[in-house]
């Protein structure tokens, strides 16, 4: 029910800020992952399910959606269609150790921007994961974490000034952060070995590379959050390691799942598309793990209790049956049992946590009429058939 609940409260709000629902393959060509994600990232080295098939090609289950979704911009030639506002939901893979909020086979919630530059779009993708987290009731267990990435010259000297900064120490490093300094020195910076986090605790931070231009961009989008009250945290140490991300990057975090903090992580890919083979098109979005909110929010109540319809005899089964089609038309939850006696439909119609019981026997197929039982009160009366609905409108 809980995951059901964050599903259906997350389609309905992307819907209200004007996003269209996409669906990607739950499988892709192995290098959609491997371009975007990078040959030497966990995910392609250590976590993806990639397997050849049976024409040779090698494909892998999906491990995010954004990817994706970029994949079905260019193979679609949308770009004309812009701007694009999409989102999705649906499983994902990766072979991880499993742990409380960290699946094999989970489940995300995903929403992208496509095509538009001005920081509006990262105001507006951070205000739906906000307004989704308060639909939840789940804000006052999250905190905003927020921070600029820059645009590709303000990337480039904060990345030269980490490898002088962490060339410096390479005997300190781990053993995976001295391969990362030759390969990506901004996943650095996400390492959690005791040794690098004291080094990274001093490494240069990226906002003391930030040109006029990536500035004011920064100050834009923390502006418009203001507008909107929405609070925030900068956090000068998240990152992302790929240099197609640039300007915002964001998550939502909490202290109440254990080591698996980040509920919803996003950022800004203006040049994702273009390292994948499409026009240079700027992008922005998120994703949230559905399991990881599922287990933060209270369980919904069930908010429909079911009709039981109930013959008393063989001869009235085909009646029942009639009955229970034309009440599920009318709208209505209803269950037929299937076999038993009177007394094994009762039981199974409280078991099953019905709300009211329509009995049909002989005697009421000779006035035209049912016998409506309220299951929490046990009262019971006789009903015209056509009738019926109506009495039953307090049971929908």
């Amino acid at each position: 029910m809980r995951h059901q609940r964050v599903t259906e409260v997350f389609r309905g709000l992307a819907l209200r800020f004007g996003f269209g629902e996409i669906a990607t393959p739950i499988f892709e060509f192995s290098e959609v992952f491997k371009r975007t994600l990078g040959e030497t990232s966990d995910v392609v080295t250590k976590e993806m399910y990639s397997f050849t098939d049976r024409g040779g090609e090698e494909i892998t289950l999906r491990p995010e959606n954004t990817a994706g979704i970029a994949r079905a911009f260019i193979s679609g030639g949308l770009s004309q269609h812009l701007p694009l506002k999409f989102f999705a939901s649906g499983p994902m893979f990766r072979y991880e150790r499993p742990q409380k909020g960290r699946l094999r086979q989970f489940h995300q919630l995903d929403v992208e921007i496509i095509g538009v530059a001005e920081p509006l779009a990262d105001i507006e993708v951070i205000a739906l994961g906000d307004q989704l987290l308060r639909d939840l009731a789940v804000d006052h267990l999250t905190t905003l974490e927020l921070n600029s990435l820059g645009d590709r010259d303000s990337r480039a000297a904060h990345r030269a000034a980490l490898v002088e900064y962490f060339s410096g120490h390479r005997d300190a490093l781990s053993a995976d952060s001295r391969q990362r300094l030759e390969s990506n020195p901004l996943r650095i910076l996400d390492s959690k070995d005791p040794g690098d986090r004291r080094l990274i605790a001093d490494a240069p931070e990226m906002g003391d590379y930030l040109n006029a231009g990536s500035a004011d961009f920064f100050a834009a989008v923390r502006a418009g959050l203001d507008s909107l009250g929405i609070a925030y945290t900068v956090n000068p140490r998240l990152v992302r390691g790929l240099d197609y991300y640039t300007h915002t990057a964001f998550e939502f975090t909490t202290t109440a799942l254990g080591a698996q903090g980040a509920v919803i992580a996003g950022g800004r890919y203006d040049g994702l598309i273009e390292t994948m083979g499409g026009p240079p098109t700027p992008g922005i979005g998120w994703a949230a793990g559905i399991e990881r909110l599922a287990m933060l929010i209270a369980e919904p109540p069930e908010v429909r209790r079911l009709i039981a319809v109930i013959p008393t005899d063989a001869e009235a089964m085909r009646d029942a049956l009639v009955l229970t089609h034309a009440l599920r038309q009318s709208g209505f939850t209803v269950d037929l049992g299937y076999r038993g006696n009177v007394a094994k439909r009762m039981k199974r119609a409280n078991k099953l946590g019905a709300r009211a019981a329509v009995i049909l026997g002989e005697d009421e197929r000779a006035i035209g009429a049912v016998t409506l039982r309220n299951l929490d009160t046990g009262e019971q009366e006789s009903v015209p058939l056509p009738e019926l609905n109506d009495r039953l409108a307090a049971h929908r």
